[in-house]
């Protein structure tokens, strides 16, 4: 890595940390890529809130939703050989579908190249991360490369997936990250109501305890033998995630390794900064198999196709949004 970019302080911090000091910390607005080293990939994530199947949805038609133009004038200026892009599910349906279709037409037109896109959809559980989370990766290939992306095949599925009781071993035997938080005499006295793997529909309407919740993420409590479900940023309203056998809310390192992080990757921030950093990242697993995939351009060592053999659009996503008819990019190779 040669440069790297984030406006959170706490985040910037433990990149610092694990990767070392090469993080420019503000606003994206305020870079001027021309300046920025030369590089063969760029990775990110433009804000995904506005795309978010939980919340109500701005899409491309909010200032934050327009952030990922900042991605792609990264990509016009330095011209990678690939990028990669992560967003939420709700991507895909965001503004009826034309948000998708905006973005894939932003990064096929850079001026020089153009990129060919792969759009697909993951379940990281498939991969071996302890939880069962969706996410949308977008690849772009320039055009002069005769490169065909090809989604990793899954090495999991239900009968094999790592569950949430096996990446929480001796979990408390870390030091880092694992502080248990504090929470109220009734918020112990709801989670206890709950069974293994239940939630806030667990408990009785009749019941002093009964809460009214709009997700299922609410006062959800892990299932030992299933991966968890998908860890959120926040924490407030009883969303915390919370442990299969105390009735208490996960720590930030139970979170991590639910993510695959391994245990010697240190978070810095409160408690709650370390959380957000933790649900707004890509699993580590996950991210292992799109770039061992992608090593195959660097190494040379995949099928070279060309012309017609090469799709200007492809990928499982595409099941998903009705795009219309993209002509085909010709290779200047």
């Amino acid at each position: 890595m040669v440069w790297a970019n984030d406006f959170f302080h706490a985040a910037c911090e433990t990149y610092k940390k694990n990767f070392g000091n090469h993080v420019f910390e503000g606003d994206i607005a305020d870079v001027d890529f021309r300046k920025l080293p030369d590089c063969d990939v760029i990775t990110g994530g433009f804000p995904c809130q506005d795309f978010s199947m939980i919340w109500k949805r701005g899409g491309i038609k909010t200032d934050r939703g327009n952030l990922y133009k900042y991605f792609v004038k990264a990509v016009s200026e330095k011209l990678p050989k690939v990028f990669v892009a992560e967003n939420v599910k709700g991507l895909l349906t965001a503004n009826k579908g034309m948000a998708i279709k905006q973005i894939v037409k932003d990064f096929q037109k850079i001026d020089g190249y153009g990129y060919r896109i792969y759009i697909n959809l993951y379940n990281f559980a498939e991969y071996g991360v302890p939880q069962l989370r969706e996410r949308v990766i977008i690849i772009g290939v320039r055009n002069d490369l005769p490169y065909n992306f090809e989604k990793p095949v899954p090495t999991h599925n239900e009968k094999n997936y790592m569950t949430a009781g096996e990446a929480l071993k001796d979990v408390e035997k870390v030091p880092y990250n694992n502080e248990h938080l504090n929470i109220k005499e009734r918020t112990k006295k709801i989670i206890s109501l709950i069974p293994e793997g239940g939630n806030f529909t667990s408990i009785p309407k009749d019941s002093p305890y009964y809460v009214k919740g709009m997700i299922s993420h609410v006062y959800r409590r892990l299932n030992r033998n299933k991966p968890s479900t998908t860890i959120i940023a926040g924490g407030g309203g009883g969303t915390w995630g919370y442990h299969f056998e105390e009735p208490r809310p996960l720590t930030n390192r139970e979170r991590a390794r639910l993510f695959g992080y391994p245990d010697d990757f240190i978070f810095e921030g409160s408690t709650t900064e370390v959380r957000k950093q933790i649900g707004n990242s890509v699993p580590p697993l996950g991210a292992r198999a799109v770039a061992k995939e992608l090593k195959k351009l660097f190494d040379g060592k995949y099928d070279k196709k060309y012309n017609g053999e090469l799709k200007a659009l492809s990928g499982d996503a595409l099941r998903f949004v009705d795009f219309e008819e993209i002509n085909q990019l010709s290779l200047a190779v």
